[in-house]
């Protein structure tokens, strides 16, 4: 795979996630499905926040701790944003540049593919389980991929 490739598979999964977000009433900001979960607005900063560290760990540098959104739109405007910055991120990774070993989580090293794999696997599991938790307040989600 190239940067290309990740950012055009991470921009499927991101793309239907603000779409479906975007249909959350409100007032359900702060649902969770089950005790210590987390609700729609801190699902979205985690993965806003997530695709930032992954950068800043592909870079092979320490990320800083990100402050919480004020709000569930200020948390859905986060998650546009970082959509645009994560993308050119992606798509600028070299072949060689996917090869390079860099410290991440806890010290481990690892190739920065597969930061960039773990990325998208992510967002992935997050975002069934907002499709989940739009299901449990009456929101029907769309496809769970953007195509083209």
């Amino acid at each position: 795979m190239n940067g290309k490739t990740f950012a055009r598979s991470f921009m499927m999964h991101r793309a239907a996630l603000i779409e479906l977000l975007e249909k959350i009433p409100a007032d359900q900001a702060d649902f969770k499905a089950w005790d210590g979960g987390m609700t729609f607005t801190k699902l979205a900063d985690h993965l806003s926040g997530s695709s930032t560290r992954m950068a800043v760990f592909m870079r092979g540098e320490k990320p800083d701790p990100i402050e919480p959104s004020a709000d569930f739109t200020a948390a859905i405007a986060r998650l546009k944003t970082n959509l645009t910055d994560t993308q050119t991120m992606l798509e600028g990774l070299t072949s060689e540049g996917l090869q390079k070993v860099v410290p991440a989580f806890g010290g481990r090293e690892m190739p920065v593919a597969m930061l960039a794999d773990f990325l998208i696997q992510h967002e992935a599991h997050h975002k069934g389980q907002i499709w989940m938790m739009a299901r449990m307040i009456g929101v029907e989600p769309q496809m769970f991929i953007k195509m083209g």
